[in-house]
């Protein structure tokens, strides 16, 4: 249970780009706090800047985080309320501040989110992909091997796959979605409420070649949005569907009724089926 007398810990979205985002939630709150923990404080100096703001600015990141814990639960104990911010987004979200978090929750301060831009969600909401179930990554391991492991591991998850990747990497780990999980639909967004916004689709081989032509869509951060796996059952109906168009096809009989007997046995839309027997007849002929 919190203890009233003591201050709050306020988890605030900051923009990931363009800075018209912040909520005047947020902008409020962080005018108000007595500490802004920031992941970089020559980053987020500049935006309380923007902001016409001089808040007290003590450094938060991965390598000092646990060793915060104590320094910030003094001064909430005291009563003094403290904002968390990350370099642009959520924090938490692949982005420092659980240990923090649950530390203090365990502690029985009072952690309040002040929702705003999260690059995650920003891109997920423009894709086009399914976004009823999705799995986030964060980022995938820096080096191919343990790469290609962890996208084998993910290959039959039926969910949209969602990974944040640098634009340094962004070419290598194209490469390895491609070599692990084929023609899988690929959607990338890149540099998101900025200025050069842009979404890419296509194969993992067609995103490399763009990126090749025009080495600037390689450039800024990026989402990596993959389309989930065929469910097993789906899977295995197209297998058995394709068998028995192409038994059909071998009768003698043509694209537009081998469809519709498929699809009255086996279900699913005729057009689909009309498709996927126009391409197998088409496949057969090329052989």
């Amino acid at each position: 249970m919190s203890d009233s007398s003591s201050g709050s810990l306020y988890v605030v979205a900051t923009p990931i780009g363009n800075l018209d985002d912040l909520t005047p939630r947020a902008a409020r709150v962080l005018s108000e706090v007595a500490l802004v923990a920031a992941e970089d404080t020559r980053h987020s100096a500049r935006l309380l800047r923007h902001l016409g703001l001089h808040r007290p600015l003590l450094s938060l990141h991965e390598h000092n985080e646990a060793a915060r814990v104590a320094q910030l639960d003094a001064r909430l104990a005291e009563g003094e309320d403290i904002a968390l911010i990350s370099d642009a987004g959520t924090p938490l979200i692949s982005d420092p501040g659980f240990v923090l978090v649950r530390e203090l929750r365990a502690r029985g301060r009072r952690v309040i989110p002040i929702p705003g831009a999260c690059a995650l969600v920003a891109a997920l909401s423009a894709a086009g992909l399914p976004t009823d179930r999705f799995l986030f990554e964060g980022f995938l391991p820096a080096r191919s091997a343990a790469r290609r492991t962890r996208l084998e591991a993910l290959a039959e998850r039926e969910e949209t796959l969602v990974f944040y990747e640098s634009p340094h990497r962004i070419r290598d780990t194209l490469a390895d979605i491609g070599v692990v999980l084929g023609q899988r639909h690929l959607v990338l967004a890149r540099e998101l409420t900025k200025a050069y916004e842009t979404f890419l689709e296509g194969s993992a081989g067609a995103l490399t070649t763009r990126m090749e032509q025009d080495p600037n869509q390689a450039r800024g951060e990026f989402v990596v949005m993959l389309a989930g796996a065929e469910s097993r059952q789906v899977a295995a109906t197209v297998i058995e569907g394709e068998a028995l168009l192409g038994a059909l096809l071998d009768e003698g009989m043509g694209v537009k009724q081998a469809a519709g007997v498929a699809a009255r046995l086996l279900g699913g839309a005729r057009k689909v089926w009309y498709a996927r027997a126009q391409a197998l007849k088409e496949a057969r002929q090329s052989h």
